[in-house]
């Protein structure tokens, strides 16, 4: 079949490669030949295989971004990519968040990101460039109940990326944002497992989807590649909506509605 290729940095550095979004695009990495250096606090089922270097850490912490560049030295010269999928999630309204729940999610989902970047942006200008994918959420501009603190630290880092891409760009650094929706996978199935009817709540989400499913994550992870690699050297401090057409109406009609005139 006809096909094109695309160049893809030497070594990426991946965040929450222990499930969901990050273990697919460290999969999906590993398998084209890059070197993934991959942090999560947990282990991954990817450790072991060859031109994979795990960092077990908090990537809220600052020590853990010092192991990671011990490990980018230890991989050897080459270019340099970032992806920041690592992220949690709470569902609760803003009068039922404690303090410590505000806190947790704010270090991982906005300080982690700041400080992965922090750590390699000067890595990547030194280097002559570089680029990063931030990962953000459809709920960084949409609304979704119970989410309140997930959706403002998303907000968060889709303009930390943003204004980081402009900083950054005449060094050669290409930052872009990208934002899935729902995925069979890490958040949105641990979100599906807390509701009082799991089935059911998967159904109702997937009949909104126009296509009539939930994204697999590995689908958003072939997104967050290409943002990566050279074939989209046009594409900076853009937010790539990897939701299958979610957001693209404000309603899809099923045709269960009747006429819609």
């Amino acid at each position: 079949m006809p096909s094109i290729q695309f160049s893809l940095p030497d070594t990426v550095v991946v965040t929450g490669t222990a499930s969901g979004l990050g273990l697919d695009v460290a999969r999906l990495l590993l398998a084209q030949g890059c070197r993934v250096v991959g942090v999560d606090t947990a282990t991954s089922e990817l450790e072991g295989q060859a031109g994979y270097e795990p960092v077990v850490g908090s990537i809220a912490e600052s020590e853990t971004w010092i192991r990671v560049t011990s490990a980018i030295d230890s991989a050897g010269p080459g270019s340099l990519g970032l992806v920041t999928c690592a992220a949690i999630l709470d569902v609760a309204t803003v009068p039922d968040l404690s303090r410590s729940t505000i806190d947790k999610v704010i270090a991982v989902n906005v300080i982690g990101t700041a400080l992965a970047m922090a750590a390699l942006i000067p890595r990547m200008e030194a280097a002559g460039g570089g680029s990063i994918v931030a990962v953000a959420s459809i709920n960084a501009s949409l609304a979704e109940q119970q989410l309140a603190i997930y959706n403002a630290s998303k907000a968060a880092v889709r303009q930390l990326a943003r204004t980081a891409a402009l900083d950054h760009a005449r060094k050669g650094v290409r930052i872009n944002v990208l934002s899935p929706g729902p995925m069979m996978a890490g958040l949105f199935k641990r979100h599906a497992e807390s509701a009082t009817d799991t089935e059911k709540f998967v159904a109702t989400r997937a009949n909104r989807q126009p296509q009539g499913r939930i994204l697999k994550a590995e689908e958003v992870a072939r997104a967050a590649l290409f943002l990566l690699s050279d074939g989209a050297s046009a594409v900076l401090g853009a937010d790539i909506i990897a939701d299958g057409g979610l957001t693209t109406g404000f309603d899809f009609r099923t045709g269960a509605e009747g006429a819609s005139i």
